[in-house]
C-alpha cells in the first residue's frame, strides 16, 4: 500500500490576475517526495485551487501512489468535491469533473481542510512562485 498525503494551495493576486500552484507531496512517514511552485498565468483564486489540486492528483499518480489524502486551505473546493457543496460556476463544473475523473486512477483518496497555517508549505510556493523566485 502506497498511501501519500499531498498539499494543494492556488492563490491569484487579483482576481482574476497572476496566478500561482503550491504542490507539496509527502509519504506516509511524512518524508518530502517532492515540492513543486509554479505560475500558471491568469486564474481566479478558485481555479488556481483546482489547478493546484489536479497537479497534486498528476504527482501522487506519478509517485505511484495508490491511496492519496489532499490537503487544501480552499473550504470551497474541499467541500465541492466532498460532494457538500455545489458547483454553480462553469468553469469550476469543469476543473471538478476532471479532478473527480483523475481521483478514480487511485484504490482511495480523501481530501481534508485546513486553516491556512497548516497548509503553511504549499502556500509558501505559491508566493514564491508568484515573486519570482
Amino acid at each position: 500500500m502506497n498511501k501519500l498525503t499531498v498539499n494543494v494551495d492556488g492563490g491569484a493576486r487579483g482576481n482574476p490576475g497572476p496566478a500561482a500552484i503550491g504542490v507539496v507531496v509527502r509519504d506516509d512517514d511524512g518524508a518530502l517526495l517532492e515540492e513543486l511552485g509554479e505560475k500558471i498565468g491568469r486564474a481566479t483564486n478558485n481555479v488556481a485551487e483546482y489547478r493546484a489540486l489536479l497537479r497534486g492528483i498528476e504527482l501522487a499518480a506519478a509517485h505511484g501512489a495508490d491511496e492519496v489524502e489532499l490537503v487544501g486551505d480552499s473550504e470551497l473546493v474541499v467541500r465541492q468535491i466532498e460532494g457538500r457543496y455545489k458547483v454553480k460556476d462553469a468553469t469550476l463544473r469543469e476543473l471538478h469533473a476532471e479532478v473527480k475523473r483523475e481521483l478514480t486512477g487511485f484504490g482511495s483518496w480523501s481530501i481534508r481542510h485546513v486553516r491556512r497555517e497548516s497548509n503553511a508549505d504549499a502556500d509558501r510556493l505559491v508566493n514564491a512562485a508568484l515573486d519570482g523566485s
